[in-house]
C-alpha cells in the first residue's frame, strides 16, 4: 500500500508542476503584447509529460495549447488581429503539433523497446526452464527407470534365484510396463528437443525395404502376443533399387516403429498388418495398413497434432506424441505423411520421402 501511496503522491507532483508550467506560460502569452509569442514554450510541457499521458490525453493538450495560441489573436486586445501576426501563431502551431507527433512517436518507440526487452526477458526465462524441463527428463525420470529394467531383467534371468511361472509372468508384464514407460520419456524428451532446437538429421543411404523387413522383425514377440501377421510386399530386384533414398536411419526407423506398433494394437487378434512399398515417381512411397476399426472423418485432420487424442478407440489410447514425431521427422526429410481409412475396413498410413537422386 505504501509503494502505491507513493506513486500516487509522486503523480499528484507531476500534474501540480505541469498546471503550474501551463499557467505560467498563459500568463506570458496574455500578459505581453500579441507580436511577442510564447506559445513556442508550451512545446516543453509536451515533451516532458506527453510521453507519461495516454495518447488521447496527449493529443487533447496539443489541441488546448493550439487553441490557446490562437485565442490571443484576440484576447485581451481584439484590435491586435493582423496577417502577421496571424502567421506568426500559426507557425508556432505547426511547431506544437510536431512536437506532439515527435512524442508520440517516441511512446510508441519507448513502449516498443519495453515490449522487447519483456520477450527477450520471457525466452531466457523459457530457455532456462527448457534446460530444467530436459534435465528433468533426461536423468531424474530416466536413470530410475532404467535402474529398474535392469533388476527385473536380472530377476527373469534368475541371477537371483529361480522363479515360478507366476512370478515370471508378473516380472514380464512388470517388464514391459517399465519398457512402455521409458519410450514414453525418450518420446517426450524427442518431442521438446525437436521443438525447442529443430530436428538434427544424420543423412546416410537408406535402403527403406530391408528397414522395413528389419523393424518388422523387430517387433514379431509384439505381433504374437496379438496374434497379428505383418506382411512386406515382395518387390523385385530392379524395383529395391529405387527405395534407396538419402535419410537418417534412425528416425525412420523411429516412423516405422511407431505405425507398425499402432497397426498391431489396432488390429483384430488373428487379424494382417501389410506394409506396402514402391514408387510415385518422384520418391519412395511407404504404406501401412492395418485391419482395425478405421478412423472418424473428423480425426483425421488431427491425427499428426501434438497431444491429439480422438473420441474414437484409436485415439483414446497413448499420449498422441508418436504420430506427431513422426510427422516432425519425414517433414524435416522433405517427405509428407497422411493417414485415410480403407474402403472395406482398417487404416491406412502412408509417408513420402523424395529419391536420393532428388534431394539437395
Amino acid at each position: 500500500m505504501s509503494g502505491v501511496a507513493i506513486k500516487k503522491s509522486h503523480l499528484d507532483i507531476q500534474w501540480i508542476q505541469m498546471a503550474a508550467l501551463l499557467g505560467t506560460i498563459l500568463t506570458l502569452e496574455y500578459l505581453t503584447p500579441v507580436p511577442y509569442v510564447f506559445s513556442y514554450l508550451y512545446t516543453a510541457p509536451i515533451l516532458l509529460w506527453g510521453d507519461r499521458l495516454p495518447r488521447h490525453r496527449r493529443l487533447g493538450m496539443v489541441g488546448i495549447t493550439v487553441g490557446l495560441t490562437l485565442s490571443n489573436l484576440w484576447i485581451p486586445d481584439v484590435a491586435a488581429f493582423s496577417i502577421s501576426n496571424l502567421l506568426n501563431r500559426l507557425i508556432a502551431c505547426v511547431a506544437l503539433v510536431i512536437t506532439g507527433s515527435l512524442a508520440d512517436i517516441n511512446q510508441q518507440r519507448q513502449q516498443a523497446i519495453l515490449q522487447q526487452q519483456t520477450q527477450l526477458q520471457a525466452a531466457e526465462r523459457l530457455a532456462e526452464l527448457r534446460e530444467d524441463f530436459d534435465a528433468t527428463l533426461s536423468h531424474d525420470l530416466k536413470t530410475p527407470l532404467l535402474g529398474s529394467l535392469e533388476t527385473l531383467s536380472l530377476l527373469l534371468q534368475e541371477t537371483f534365484g529361480s522363479l515360478t511361472l507366476s512370478q515370471r509372468q508378473v516380472m514380464e508384464v512388470m517388464l514391459r510396463s517399465q519398457q512402455a514407460m521409458l519410450q514414453l520419456v525418450e518420446t517426450l524428451v524427442d518431442v521438446y528437443r525437436i521443438d525447442s532446437e529443430g530436428l538434427q538429421l544424420n543423412l546416410e543411404t537408406v535402403d527403406l525395404f530391408a528397414l522395413a523387413a528389419d523393424v518388422a522383425a523387430s517387433l514379431t514377440d509384439l505381433a504374437s502376443n496379438r496374434r497379428v501377421t505383418i506382411r512386406i510386399n515382395s518387390l523385385n530386384s530392379e524395383f529395391r533399387n529405387s527405395l534407396l533414398i538419402l535419410g537418417d536411419g534412425l528416425q525412420l526407423r523411429r516412423v516405422l516403429v511407431n505405425l507398425l506398433s499402432n497397426a498391431i494394437h489396432h488390429s483384430p487378434r488373428g487379424g494382417r498388418v501389410e506394409v506396402k512399398l514402391g514408387s510415385d515417381g518422384s520418391g519412395c512411397l511407404v504404406q501401412v495398413i492395418d485391419q482395425g476399426p478405421g478412423i472418424p472423418a473428423q480425426e483425421l485432420p488431427h491425427l499428426f497434432e501434438r497431444f491429439y487424442q480422438g473420441e474414437s478407440q484409436r485415439q483414446t489410447t497413448g499420449t498422441g506424441l508418436g504420430l506427431y514425431l513422426s510427422r516432425q521427422i519425414i517433414t524435416a526429410h522433405q517427405g509428407s505423411i497422411g493417414a485415410e481409412n480403407c474402403p472395406h475396413g482398417g487404416a491406412l498410413f502412408s509417408f513420402r520421402i523424395p529419391f536420393f537422386h532428388n534431394r539437395k
